[in-house]
C-alpha cells in the first residue's frame, strides 16, 4: 500500500481552485501505524504511543478549532471489508466531516494551533485518503 499522509502541492492547489463558498464534505479513510512515529526531538517520541493514541491527541487538540469554524463529524463508521477495491487497503478510522465552506477548511489547516497539532496526525497515520465531496441530492436509486 502506498503511503499518503499529507497532500502534495498539486493536490492542494487543485483543492483551492474549487468553489470555496459552499459546504463541503470530506470523506476520511485513515490507517494507523502500529507505533506512533514522532520526530526524535518531540516530547512524545519515546512515549510508546500507538498510532491510534497519537490520533486521539490530534483529535483532542483540534476539536476547539473544528467547533470554532462550524465544522462537524456527520458520520463515523467501523471498517468491515472492501467489496470493490484494493484488498490490501483496510482502515482504522472512517468518517465524513462537514465544513460550512472550503474557506472554513482552509482556515482550519492554516490555524497556528492546528499546524502545531498536525504533528500528532503525522506520527499516527500510516496512510490515509481525504476526499473532498460536494453535497448532492438524496434519493432512492443509484446514479
Amino acid at each position: 500500500m502506498t503511503s499518503y499522509i499529507d497532500p502534495d502541492r498539486d493536490q492542494f492547489e487543485a483543492f483551492k481552485a474549487l468553489d470555496r463558498d459552499r459546504p463541503i464534505e470530506m470523506l476520511n479513510l485513515v490507517k494507523f501505524r502500529a507505533k506512533a512515529q514522532y520526530p526524535t526531538a518531540h516530547e512524545l517520541a519515546n512515549a510508546g504511543l500507538t498510532g491510534a493514541q497519537a490520533y486521539q491527541n490530534y483529535g483532542a487538540e483540534t476539536a476547539p478549532i473544528i467547533e470554532r469554524i462550524g465544522a462537524s463529524i456527520l458520520w463515523r463508521g467501523v471498517f468491515e471489508s472492501t467489496l470493490i477495491g484494493p484488498s490490501d487497503e483496510t482502515w482504522d478510522a472512517v468518517f465524513v466531516a462537514r465544513y460550512p465552506t472550503a474557506h472554513a477548511f482552509l482556515e482550519m489547516v492554516t490555524d497556528p494551533v492546528y499546524r502545531a497539532a498536525v504533528i500528532h496526525r503525522q506520527a499516527a497515520v500510516e496512510t490515509s485518503r481525504l476526499i473532498r465531496c460536494g453535497s448532492g441530492e438524496a434519493g432512492t436509486a443509484f446514479g
